[in-house]
């Protein structure tokens, strides 16, 4: 099995490339949906991380408000750190637990990772192959805003990352997302077809 990382910053086209990945027969796991589970109120984790910082964070349902704890975290260094301590390590134990099962089950796939903070948490490392999405920093902007968030929010969660641009260094793969839909399909499919040509990597 070949394993991927596929990393970028926020709204730098991530989704868009792993859903044309999986229309391509790659398996995703999405980290952002892994960490889902952990944030709802019954899971420890979730009760850890309002333990740390406050009911402030919840919403409906006594449930962890994930606007309110991204307010809270972006542009604090040392809050998002602490936050990442608490999520982080049971988040990857899940990843780890879902790669070994798709390769016990198709140990001649493509298992694609999706996740922002690869290269930050140093898990890059552990994938075959790392592929970046990227795109400028300015359509990050216009894209958050887009999603109904203000120019100082877009601009505190693009920093709360490492620059596009020194990802681009770690990545052995990019995907341009700057330009149109069509172009970062075919350069995704040139992509896959190379990710194919490899010998595989990690027996079941």
């Amino acid at each position: 099995m070949l394993t991927v990382g596929l990393t970028g910053g926020i709204a730098s086209g991530k989704s868009i490339v792993a859903r044309m990945l999986q229309q391509n027969g790659c398996h995703i796991i999405e980290a952002d949906l892994v960490a889902h589970k952990f944030l709802k109120p019954s899971n420890p984790v979730a009760q850890q991380i309002v333990a740390e910082f406050g009911p402030q964070i919840l919403g409906a349902n006594d449930a962890i408000d994930r606007v309110k704890l991204g307010e809270l975290v972006f542009g604090d260094p040392e809050k998002l750190a602490r936050l990442n301590a608490l999520t982080h390590p049971p988040v990857l134990k899940e990843i780890a637990r879902q790669l070994a099962q798709i390769a016990q089950t198709d140990s001649s796939s493509i298992a694609v990772v999706v996740a922002a903070l690869h290269i930050e948490a140093s898990y890059y490392k552990d994938f075959d192959r790392l592929a970046l999405a990227w795109c400028t920093r300015e359509q990050q902007l216009v894209r958050l805003m887009n999603r109904g968030i203000t120019r100082e929010q877009a601009e505190r969660r693009i920093v709360s990352q490492m620059p596009l641009d020194e990802k681009r260094q770690f990545a052995d793969d990019i995907i341009d997302c700057s330009r149109t839909i069509a172009d970062t399909q075919r350069q995704t499919l040139e992509i896959l077809t190379r990710w194919k040509a490899l010998p595989p990597v990690h027996d079941a």
